[in-house]
């Protein structure tokens, strides 16, 4: 299994999380295990380090590539989700750096039969776990109109929502839509030839928005960063990538509002709320790819990383 992923930012990671020698890793999007070859590469033996991924494929790859890293490596298959009940099983209550990626990877992009690219016509999948039962298939041909345009609209941020929506579901009724290449084509054939020349493939925002969608990305993010930073040690640092602006306002609000949690109305002369900061933004903008990293690797053009350090 040869798995393709060129790591975004990577020396930004790296220096991001400050790695301590002896200090406990975890990289809840592992991937291919191209930052956490790095991360464990300036471990000592007493330090640690512990994978998270729900993809089969990034589990049984990274294994394979961390294993010159002996004991001082775990990985599990499970959901950033649940990256507290994963590290409490193996009697971690505390972290000093948490990394998440929170692109696809280019190997779930390139394998043709995982159905996340428009580019390659083959069964719509788009789950990242392929134990789960919701497929992209499943939200296509089952989903109301009003629910794909709101999905579209809203995930996708396109403003052709509405059209691609009622499309879909015309086509649907002459047959089920069972692949990406069908799809593709329907989405293209939505929005108007003038619009096409801009902005890249017509139907990139619309796989975004059923690939969020299936996998409850957002949903997922949203719920669980302020989990992830009570993992942190004080000192300790949370780096995460982002890919579009979706992901960027929630990771910039969650860290934000763990700066400043204050709920008091900014006319009190005393904060009364009793909230305290969690910590502080390392990073006051997102650091972005660097001109020769964005021609090295086009798919590094949206990344932004923010990083965030616990007190």
């Amino acid at each position: 299994m040869v798995f393709n992923h060129k790591s975004v930012l990577l020396q930004e990671v790296v220096d991001g999380l400050s790695i301590k020698p002896d200090g406990i890793y975890v990289d809840g999007t592992l991937g291919g295990a191209g930052h956490a070859s790095v991360v464990c590469s300036k471990l000592k033996a007493e330090g640690r380090f512990v994978g998270i991924d729900q993809d089969e494929d990034a589990v049984t790859v990274s294994k394979e590539r961390l294993s010159k890293f002996g004991q001082k490596v775990t990985i599990v298959r499970s959901n950033y989700s649940d990256m507290v009940n994963v590290l409490h099983n193996l009697g971690i209550e505390k972290t000093d750096g948490i990394l998440l990626d929170l692109g696809v990877s280019s190997f779930q992009l390139d394998t043709e039969e995982r159905g996340f690219s428009y580019r390659m016509d083959a069964p719509l999948d788009m789950r990242m776990d392929n134990r789960q039962n919701l497929t992209a298939a499943t939200v296509v041909n089952e989903y109301t109109e009003n629910e794909l345009f709101h999905m579209i609209r809203d995930y996708g941020e396109d403003r052709f929502a509405k059209n691609i929506a009622k499309n879909i579901v015309l086509e649907r009724q002459k047959e089920p839509i069972l692949t990406t290449g069908r799809l593709a084509d329907i989405v293209s054939y939505s929005i108007p030839m003038k619009m096409k020349k801009q902005g890249g493939h017509p139907a990139k925002r619309t796989f975004q928005a059923i690939r969020i969608e299936v996998n409850h990305e957002l949903e997922v993010l949203e719920r669980n960063l302020s989990d992830m930073i009570d993992l942190l040690n004080p000192g300790g640092r949370f780096c995460i990538i982002t890919f579009h602006s979706l992901e960027d306002k929630i990771v910039k609000k969650a860290f934000r509002t763990a700066q400043n949690p204050c709920t008091c109305p900014p006319d009190f002369p005393v904060c009364v709320c009793g909230n305290k900061p969690k910590g502080k933004l390392v990073t006051k903008k997102p650091i972005l790819p660097s001109e020769k990293e964005m021609e090295e690797n086009p798919r590094s053009k949206s990344a932004k990383l923010r990083v965030f350090e616990h007190i």
